[in-house]
């Protein structure tokens, strides 16, 4: 099934939770809106459909990390002294030469880095959960662990440190109904899918 009607279907399971909870018009928005973002989650795998929409061109996070480098070499080799001058130039010289080796599948990697990065700054537990989840996410196949209950564990938990946080009741449920709706629609119960989901990884990777 196309990100489309994921993030369609996901949408739906806000409003049904919105509707539940009796939530006020700009909250029932929200959560449509984080159903629909949870609907395509599971696809933030590799050669997932998200994977390559969410990201930054590596190209640009070249040129901005190799003119970082190239400045941090002139402000060593004319302010630094000592040791901190060829300690400046040698991180500069290396972040032009790890930079020029990033590849576009490469950046799921780096996104999901920063946002780690950004919940600790933050201090936001789901933000670091997310972070990891998307780390994680850039290593394993399509159609395996985010499509598994254990990729439906672990959003759940990330989902109820969202709701802790925002305190707005109703986030767990969207989350996590978006999340599932997702691994239903991919399944082998709807006829048309010829493949299905390893539900039960890392027990059995038998497609459902």
């Amino acid at each position: 099934m196309n990100g489309t009607a994921h993030a369609a279907i996901g949408a739906a399971t806000g409003f049904i939770v919105a509707n539940t909870f009796h939530t006020t018009p700009s909250t029932t928005l929200f959560l449509v809106g984080l159903g629909s973002i949870s609907g395509l989650i599971p696809d933030l795998d590799i050669d997932g459909e998200l994977r390559g929409k969410i990201t930054l061109s590596h190209k640009m996070i070249q040129k901005v990390a190799q003119l970082i480098g190239i400045l941090l070499i002139f402000y060593s080799f004319y302010e630094g002294a000592n040791n901190e001058q060829f300690i400046g130039i040698g991180i500069g010289l290396g972040m032009i030469v790890i930079s020029s080796l990033i590849k576009q599948k490469h950046m799921l990697t780096i996104t999901g880095v920063g946002i780690l990065a950004g919940g600790f700054s933050l201090q936001e537990i789901w933000l670091m959960l997310l972070g990891i989840y998307i780390l994680l996410a850039s290593f394993v196949s399509h159609r395996s662990y985010t499509h598994s209950i254990v990729g439906v564990i672990f959003f759940g938990i990330i989902a109820s440190k969202l709701e802790a946080s925002l305190g707005i009741e109703g986030i767990y449920y969207t989350c996590l109904a978006g999340y599932i709706s997702h691994l239903i629609a991919d399944s082998k119960l709807l006829p048309f899918n010829k493949r299905g989901v390893k539900l039960f990884l890392p027990v059995s990777s038998k497609e459902l």
